[in-house]
C-alpha cells in the first residue's frame, strides 16, 4: 500500500487530511476462521485545496482487491429492478440506437447489461474478477476478464470498434489511475457516443454521514465540481444528472465528447453544492467531528441493549468500515445474515462475526436486527416480515443519527 503525495485529479500537492478511521482490513477480505491472521491498513481521507476532491490517503494494490470478488450485483432485487429502469433511461438518450454496441466497465455478473440484450442491443462487459466473469458468461453475457485501461481500450477498439455507449457504474472511484481510465474511455467511445458514470455522491455522504462508504476500494469521493475538473481534461462534458437508488443515492452523470447544453438539473446540482459550501475544507473537517459523535451514539444504543439478542443483516463492504471503526464485534452482534452464498460461512474482516443464511440467523429469535446494509432497508424489512415473520426491533445505524425502529 502506498501513500499519495498529490491529488488524484489535479495532481496538486496541496492536500490536507481531515478524517482518520484507523487501520482496517480490506472490507471484502472475509475470513474462513475467526482466529485467522489478517492485515490492517490505514484508512484516512484528505481534501484537495485546489480542486476540492475528497480522497483516500493510501492506495491498495487493485489485484488484491478485485481479482477475486464477492459482491454479486444480482444478489439485490433493488439492483435487478433498477437495471431495467437504467436501461430505458440510457436507450432514450442514444442516437442511432440500432447500431454499435454497449460497453460496460466493471460489469460484474452482467445484471445491468442483460436488459440491453433483451432489447436487441449488442453488449460487451469488462471486469477484472475471473469468478464473477465466469458467472456473466454462463448467463450469456459476453465479458472480457481484465482491468480496463488505455492499453486495454486500444485492444477492445481494434477487436470490436468504438462503442455507442460506455457505462461505468460505481467504478471510477475505485480506480487508482483515474487519468488513464478516462483516457481509455475516450479511446473506446464513438465521437457521438454517450458516457454514463455512476458514483457515490460526496454531497450525499457529507449530508447524511455515509462514512461507512469509505473503504479501501473507494479511492475518490466526487462532487460535481471535482468530477467535472477531471472529465473536462479529456473533453467530456456533463449533459444531465440523475439519481440512482444504489448505495443510498448515487449520482448518474450523462456526458458527451463535445460541449453540450447543460440540463437544469446540472445547474441545480452545482448551485446546491455552493449553497452548503460543500467544496471547502472547513465543511469536511466538520464532517469528521460528526463521525466521532455518531460512533459514540451507536455504541450507546448497543451497550444499553447488551443483554438482548442482536443480529446483523447485510455483510456489505460498507458495514466493514462501520463495524471496525466503532469496534463492534461478536460480543455485540451475535451473527450476520446475508443472501449472498459466497459470504455465508465466513467471518467479517477485522471484527470476526459469523455470516450465515437468513434462515439460520432468524432461527436465533433476535430481539433486534441491525440493518448494516441500510441502503437496502425497505427490501430487507419486507423480506424479514414476509418470509421470517419477524416482529422485533431494528437498529438503523445510518443515515444520519443511529436510531431504533419498531416496524411490524
Amino acid at each position: 500500500m502506498t501513500r499519495i503525495t498529490f491529488c488524484r485529479v489535479c495532481r496538486s500537492k496541496n492536500i490536507k487530511e481531515f478524517l482518520d478511521l484507523g487501520d482496517q482490513p480490506y472490507a471484502n477480505s472475509l475470513l474462513k476462521h475467526p482466529d485467522e491472521k489478517e492485515k490492517f491498513y490505514p484508512l484516512s481521507l484528505s481534501y484537495c485545496l485546489n480542486c476540492s476532491l475528497v480522497q483516500l490517503n493510501h492506495t491498495a494494490d487493485p489485484k488484491e482487491l478485485f481479482s477475486n470478488y464477492i459482491w454479486v450485483t444480482a444478489t439485490s432485487s433493488t439492483a435487478r429492478n433498477y437495471a431495467k429502469e437504467f436501461c430505458s433511461n440510457v436507450i432514450a438518450r442514444i442516437k442511432n440506437s440500432k447500431t454499435g454496441y454497449i460497453l460496460e466497465l466493471a460489469s460484474n455478473d452482467g445484471t445491468f447489461l442483460l436488459p440491453f440484450i433483451e432489447k436487441g442491443h449488442k453488449v460487451l462487459g469488462v471486469d477484472p474478477a475471473q469468478n464473477i466473469v465466469n458467472m456473466a458468461i454462463e448467463n450469456g453475457i459476453p465479458t472480457k476478464c481484465e482491468f480496463f485501461s488505455s492499453s486495454s481500450a486500444k485492444k477492445i477498439k481494434k477487436e470490436f470498434g468504438v462503442a455507442k455507449v460506455i457505462i461505468a457504474r460505481n467504478v471510477l472511484p475505485h480506480v487508482a489511475n483515474t487519468h488513464d481510465f478516462i483516457k481509455g474511455i475516450s479511446i473506446c467511445l464513438d465521437d457521438d457516443g454517450l458516457l454514463v458514470l455512476e458514483a457515490h455522491y460526496a454531497k450525499k455522504i457529507f449530508q447524511q454521514l455515509h462514512y461507512d462508504s469509505i473503504y479501501h476500494e473507494h479511492l475518490c469521493y466526487f462532487t460535481i465540481k471535482s468530477m467535472e475538473k477531471l472529465l473536462n481534461l479529456y473533453n467530456f462534458f456533463i449533459e444531465d444528472i440523475e439519481t440512482s437508488p444504489i448505495s443510498g443515492g448515487s449520482l448518474v452523470v450523462y456526458l458527451r465528447k463535445n460541449k453540450v447544453k447543460e440540463s437544469p438539473a446540472v445547474k441545480d446540482y452545482k448551485s446546491a453544492e455552493r449553497e452548503i459550501k460543500l467544496n471547502t475544507y472547513k465543511s469536511w473537517l466538520n464532517f469528521a467531528g460528526r463521525v466521532k459523535k455518531h460512533k459514540e451514539k451507536l455504541l450507546s444504543i448497543l451497550n444499553k441493549n447488551k443483554n438482548k439478542t442482536i443480529v446483523g443483516y447485510g455483510a456489505s463492504a460498507r458495514s466493514s468500515t462501520l463495524l471496525n471503526y466503532c469496534g463492534i464485534g461478536a460480543k455485540q452482534i451475535l451473527v450476520i445474515a446475508d443472501q449472498n452464498p459466497l459470504k455465508q460461512g465466513f467471518y467479517t474482516a477485522g471484527t470476526h462475526i459469523l455470516i450465515q443464511s437468513q434462515d439460520k440467523v432468524m432461527k436465533k429469535n433476535p430481539n433486534f436486527v441491525m440493518i448494516l446494509a441500510w441502503n437496502f432497508k425497505d427490501e430487507i424489512m419486507k423480506i424479514l416480515k414476509e418470509k421470517c415473520n419477524y416482529k422485533g426491533k431494528y437498529i438503523m445505524p445510518l443515515p444520519n443519527k443511529p436510531k431504533v425502529l419498531w416496524k411490524n
